[in-house]
């Protein structure tokens, strides 16, 4: 007994892991461009250190929709995208609070305002951010498909399956129910 909960146990640790690993692609490639943003406004323009941040930061989450929305949660559930992307932009403004927060903190507050000083705080304050945007996206953002609903979408293409199979002559293929056997069970 204690096998199928472990296998269940250590799919479930594997998914997470992938999914993990897919954030951070998307998300150090937003590290990037969020970090040349910010020193390319900060060294062309006379903006103030955390308006410049302000600004990559806004870059670089436009950036990483497109990346999290068709790459690391490309498989959850895509009905509502006025509401995804609200709440998108929504936990967006809090990680953005909280990453430009430290920065205005460490810059204003305790006058550490130099190139090195500013990219540090910077990075601190993303690395902060990305905990609490890690969380909020896959909780409230990109959601899984209910249980129920995957099962039917997964139904819905074995049956898809089966019917081409069986228009091309070759029948059912193995482990795979007929139209006509799933509606009987």
């Amino acid at each position: 007994m204690s096998e199928p909960a472990g296998t269940a146990l250590r799919t479930r640790v594997e998914q997470l892991a992938r999914e993990v690993v897919k954030f951070g692609a998307v998300g150090g490639l937003g590290l990037l461009v969020n970090m040349a943003a910010f020193n390319l406004l900060r060294h062309t323009t006379d903006l103030q250190v955390v308006r410049a941040s302000l600004i990559a930061t806004v870059i670089a989450v436009l950036f990483n929709y497109v990346g999290f929305r068709y790459f690391t949660y490309r498989d959850r559930d895509k009905s509502g995208r006025a509401k995804e992307l609200t709440l998108f932009l929504l936990f967006s403004v809090v990680g953005a609070v909280i990453e430009n927060g430290l920065l205005y903190a460490a810059t204003y507050g305790f006058g550490w305002n130099t190139p090195l000083q500013s990219n540090f705080f910077k990075v601190f304050g993303i690395g902060v951010a990305t905990l609490f945007r890690f969380w909020s996206y896959r909780t409230w953002v990109f959601r899984t498909l209910p249980a129920k609903e995957a099962v039917g979408q997964a139904e819905k293409f074995l049956e898809a399956e089966a019917a081409e199979a069986a228009s091309e002559g070759q029948g059912a293929p193995v482990g795979l129910p007929t139209p006509a056997a799933s509606r009987l069970t």
